[in-house]
This record gives C-alpha cells, sequence and structure tokens, in this order.
C-alpha cells in the first residue's frame, strides 16, 4: 500500500476503495500490485490471446484501462509493444563502394497494369555510390538470359562490368544461367539473407517512388505506362536526395542535368489556366466509401460506325462497389472477376455517381471491355441491304445493328469491311433487301 500512495496527489487517494476482501480498488478497476510476474501475465494476455490479435499499443492499452490499474501502465504497455515490435537478427550494413556503378542494387516493381507492349513489371537497377538508377520495363515471364542480355545492353554499355549485386534472392537471381554470366563478368553475386532482405531496403525506397510517380502515370496513359518510364527515371535522378544532399545526377556527372528553361514558370502558368478553363465546365464531385458508380468507356480506336450517333452508344457500365479512395481525385472500385485484368484504380472524371443500386447483380460481361476502358460492338442482325454502282464495280452496303445498340442506331457498312473484321457474320447469300442507289 505504501509504494502505491508514493506519488499520487491527494484528489487520487480518494478514489481508492477497500472490499470486504481486503482487494484494491481504484474506480471500479482492480489495482495490481509491484508484481512483475503478474503484471507480465496480464500484458502477454492482452496482447497474444486470439481475442484480442496483437492490437497496437494504444488499444491494448485502452482494453486493460477498463478493469486493472497500477502506477506507469501505459507506459509499460508501450515498452511491450517496441519489444515485440523489434527485428529480429543485427543489420547487417553492406561495405561502402568505393566508385561509381561498382556495386548496385536490383529488384521488382510488380502487379502492374499490362501495356499494349506486354510489359507488366519494372526492373529498378540502382548504384549504391550515387542513387543514380535505371528503370526498365519487363515481362515476368522473361528468362535468365533475357535478363542477362537486357542488363548488358543498358547497363554494362553505360557503366561497364558492376564489381557486386545485391538483390532480393529470387528465381531470376539464382539461376544458374544468371551465377555463370556474372562470374564470366567478375561478379559476386551477394543475395540478401533468407527471408530479412535488410540488404535491398535501399532499392525498396526507390520502388515506392517510382510507383507513386507511376499511380499518376497510369490514371492518364493506362496501359502505355512504359511510355512514361524514361521521364519517371530522368525525375528522380535530377530530384533532390536527403541522403546525399543532392541529386543522383549532380553525384553522378558534377551537376543536375540541364532542363527547358522556365519550365516551371510556362508549366504552372499554363497548367494554371488550364484548371480554370476546365473547372468552368466541371462540378466538384466527390464519392465516398462503399459507394456505387458507373465506369465510363468509349467505342474501340479506330471503329468510326458510332460517328454519326456516338452519343447514343454505350457510355457507362455498372454499377460498381467504391472499396478506397487513393487520391482526392481518384478511387478503387470492386471489378468482376471477367475484368479483373484491368487496373482498379480510376480518375473521378472516368465515373458517374449510381443514385440506386440495383436489386439484382447487373451482367456487365455482355460488354468486351478492354483494359483501357474501350469496348468493340459486334455485329447482331442485317436490317438491310442495298448496291451503289460505280464506274468499274459494284460495292454491296449492309445496316447492320449492333451488340448493346437499338435499331435506330444500326450503320450502313461496306460488304468488305464485315468480311475483313467480323468474318463469318455475312450470310453465303443476302439478296433479300437489295435495292440499287
Amino acid at each position: 500500500m505504501a509504494h502505491i500512495r508514493e506519488g499520487i496527489d491527494e484528489e487520487k487517494k480518494a478514489c481508492f476503495t477497500l472490499d470486504d476482501q481486503g482487494v484494491l480498488w481504484f474506480k471500479n478497476r482492480l489495482v495490481v500490485p509491484k508484481d512483475m510476474e503478474l503484471r507480465k501475465k496480464i500484458l502477454d494476455e492482452a496482447h497474444t490471446s486470439v481475442l484480442t490479435m496483437h492490437p497496437g499499443s494504444n488499444k491494448m492499452y485502452q482494453d486493460l484501462k477498463q478493469k486493472f490499474w497500477w502506477i506507469r501502465m501505459k507506459r509499460e504497455i508501450a515498452k511491450v509493444k517496441a519489444d515485440h515490435l523489434k527485428p529480429a537478427g543485427m543489420l547487417q550494413p553492406l561495405d561502402i563502394p568505393a566508385w561509381k556503378w561498382e556495386d548496385v542494387h536490383m529488384d521488382f516493381v510488380v502487379g502492374l497494369p499490362r501495356t499494349q507492349k506486354g510489359y507488366d513489371s519494372i526492373w529498378v537497377i540502382i548504384d549504391r555510390f550515387t542513387k543514380s538508377g535505371h528503370f526498365l520495363p519487363v515481362k515476368t515471364d522473361y528468362r535468365a538470359n533475357t535478363y542477362a542480355e537486357l542488363y548488358i545492353a543498358k547497363i554494362v554499355s553505360l557503366h561497364g562490368v558492376p564489381r557486386t549485386i545485391t538483390s532480393d534472392r529470387g528465381s531470376v537471381f539464382v539461376s544458374r544461367f544468371w551465377e555463370q554470366l556474372q562470374n564470366a563478368l567478375g561478379t559476386k553475386l551477394i543475395h540478401s539473407s533468407t527471408y530479412h532482405p535488410q540488404t535491398s531496403g535501399q532499392v525498396e525506397r526507390v520502388n515506392q517512388i517510382v510507383e507513386d510517380m507511376l499511380r499518376a502515370c497510369a490514371l492518364t496513359y493506362s496501359t502505355k505506362w512504359d511510355e512514361c518510364l524514361p521521364l519517371a527515371e530522368f525525375a528522380y535522378n535530377n530530384s533532390y536526395q536527403k541522403s546525399l544532399n543532392m541529386a543522383p545526377f549532380e553525384a553522378l556527372y558534377g551537376r543536375r542535368c540541364r532542363t527547358p528553361l522556365n519550365w516551371s514558370e510556362s508549366g504552372n502558368s499554363a497548367q494554371s489556366r488550364q484548371k480554370s478553363y476546365s473547372d468552368m465546365r466541371r462540378r466538384p464531385l466527390v464519392f465516398e466509401k462503399s459507394d456505387h458508380v458507373y465506369l465510363r468507356v468509349s467505342p474501340m480506336k479506330g471503329v468510326h460506325r458510332f460517328g454519326v450517333k456516338g452519343k447514343q452508344a454505350p457510355r457507362y457500365v455498372g454499377p460498381f462497389k467504391i472499396t478506397e479512395k487513393c487520391e482526392p481525385v481518384a478511387y478503387r472500385i470492386e471489378l468482376p472477376p471477367h475484368l479483373a485484368a484491368m487496373h482498379d484504380v480510376f480518375h473521378v472524371s472516368q465515373l458517374k455517381k449510381c443514385l440506386r443500386v440495383p436489386e439484382e447483380e447487373v451482367d456487365t460481361s455482355q460488354v468486351q471491355i478492354e483494359p483501357d476502358l474501350t469496348y468493340e460492338a459486334r455485329p447482331i442482325k442485317i436490317l438491310d441491304q442495298k448496291q451503289r454502282s460505280t464506274r468499274r464495280n459494284t460495292i454491296n452496303f449492309y445496316k447492320v445493328q449492333w451488340s448493346d445498340h437499338f435499331e435506330e442506331e444500326a450503320t450502313w457498312e461496306t460488304e468488305e469491311y464485315l468480311q475483313t473484321k467480323h468474318q463469318g457474320f455475312l450470310p453465303s447469300t443476302s439478296n433479300e433487301y437489295v435495292r440499287t442507289s
């Protein structure tokens, strides 16, 4: 009792009560004595129980304070959480590089939407000395010899042969061919410790920077993010790095690379004007998590049959549920399985609010939507037929109704176009509606 009274003001002392069994209470909370073994059991139970699932220190304190009290209880809980969060194993720092591009880090940014050229990953290669890097678009199905050829063409040609390469352990780098190639070039392949890739933490941070850059590009370019990757690489290398107190280009070349004069001023001015013009034609649109929205689609590029009545073509599909707000004007939506290949984050301009959610799920699989949010309608019915004679030949025309369109939206198409783009649609003989014009 004496040690509990120490350090407690008079106002708090009045909150202590002793019940008939001699148990001390503080505002209906059980006072735990200075028994370290007992306190440890209470803290372990609160932290490891399947009913609590390793809560954070604040949540753990809020749960325990409902039932228990002891001096400096919150501080002890925070210490327990800190001990649990300490990583096992001491960090093994790599030797400081002696010169530029002698020691490099490698890693991959994966899970990106597949581009029109088939790329779905980024190979990130960073010089540990200058922090300069190269970002190469690659495919996950590349074989080891393909990576080796790409490395020699893009890296060795610019910076020479590296002395060491560090990378998170993976199938690409443990392959026998890759190791033999590195040995032939005089390179010692250093792997990170199993399940403890601390040696690659530098590249992991660069990956986060690249992903942030590409997130904005993906919203605009979708399946063409590989086209803006060189500019993302330039932006990274020409930007200030705190660990260097300069930009990677400064460490590599002695100064930053030159950019067009007044880019910042001219760009900001033009961007401001463009924003004011756009805002005059737009209304602020904000969605909440769990809202339902329609997704805007457009006819396939190069398909001109809806040129006259394009406004009557399908413009939205859905509705889909919003699962996350990624940026002030970007949202992640829950896509059905047949659209799984599509990137699930969309700009607000591509969304339309659904005011009333259908009671039954709407089947969107009938509209074959491509990853770039385009679709190509299919001919489903011939409504009429005519011929047009020229000096040299006669051209057959067919009035075609398209999938997801009404009859009044039918368009006239040439026989050659239908046979080329939609083989098997035209019957062997189709003279029922022939009329000459």
